[in-house]
């Protein structure tokens, strides 16, 4: 069956839609997929399994040794910011030392010139002149606006003689923050967290991955789930356990460790890949089309 005509005719003067479309013009969106959502026993640094999880304030759970080694990057890098900041202040202060020494200087020149009488003397006729040109109350300046501007001149088309403003560095914030959140986050505000593995025997026997229950309702722990751990204790329930006992008995159900409600955090995850999930689960990307850009191999023409 031949296919529709509209579709085939490119000897338009512009670009039809279905042209557009198959070179990939415009907002493309896709949907993500499974390998795109991290799961919720996944570090949030390395996204692998979390070793000796540790959890922020706001729920994100870190690996040990990933977060330790952030925060200890963080530090040297404010650091780092500090000391060029203090250089630069540094170099700040002298420079206008400077400048007050080399005012007072001319003015103290000026002073002891004028005293000496309205026009100026000199031991050498051949000697050259100072920078700022004044002899005297009554001189002018020696050179003219021509011969001023082909001093002061930038050739701004030749890198070499490129003007180059000196780059400031600002301030730098003296607190670590959150890779994931990008919150304030302090080493002694993360607390351990403990999951509750699986050990049935049906379990055992049939997959070798490990696999996380909750200890109050045995029940498996899945993305689909909103997980709560304790900052007391840092045993993690589902947040149907945690609303029905924790927040009304006070108490842990595994350790019997007292706790309040804000001891009570949500812990953040990835998503299911189902819309009702209420994370955003869908990559958009917008393309120019233009001669040579190559935008027709991003997206395989759809055959219709």
């Amino acid at each position: 069956m031949p296919q529709r005509h509209s579709k085939n005719n490119n000897d338009l003067a512009f670009f039809t839609y279905d042209e557009k479309k198959k070179l990939g013009y415009g907002t493309q969106k896709e949907r993500l997929g499974r390998d795109s959502i991290k799961p919720f026993d996944a570090c949030c640094l390395c996204l692998k399994h979390f070793i000796d999880p540790m959890c922020c304030q706001k729920g994100h759970v870190f690996c040990k040794e990933c977060i330790f080694e952030c925060l200890l990057s963080q530090k040297k890098d404010i650091q780092r910011k500090q000391a060029a900041h203090t250089a630069q202040q540094k170099q700040e202060n002298q420079e206008e030392e400077d400048k007050l020494l080399q005012q007072k200087a001319r003015e103290l020149e000026a002073f002891d010139q004028q005293n000496h009488g309205a026009l100026p003397q000199y031991n050498d006729r051949n000697q050259s002149r100072d920078k700022t040109g004044f002899h005297g109350a009554n001189s002018v300046k020696v050179t003219s606006y021509e011969e001023e501007a082909l001093r002061t001149m930038k050739a701004f088309w030749l890198p070499s003689a490129t003007p180059a403003a000196p780059a400031k560095v600002d301030a730098p914030s003296t607190s670590t923050v959150c890779p994931e959140g990008s919150e304030k986050l302090k080493l002694k505000s993360l607390f351990p967290v403990y999951y509750t593995e699986d050990n049935s025997e049906k379990k055992k026997s049939s997959s070798l991955d490990k696999t996380f229950i909750c200890p109050s309702c045995k029940v498996t722990l899945t993305n689909m789930m909103s997980l709560v751990a304790l900052s007391s204790c840092g045993h993690v329930f589902c947040k149907k356990c945690a609303d029905k006992f924790m927040a009304v008995d006070k108490v842990c159900l595994v350790c019997d460790k007292g706790c309040k409600e804000r001891h009570l955090v949500n812990l953040a995850k990835g998503g299911t890949g189902f819309a009702g999930h209420g994370d955003n689960l869908e990559a958009k990307d917008f393309k120019h089309l233009g001669s040579g850009s190559g935008l027709g191999l991003v997206r395989p023409a759809v055959k219709t």
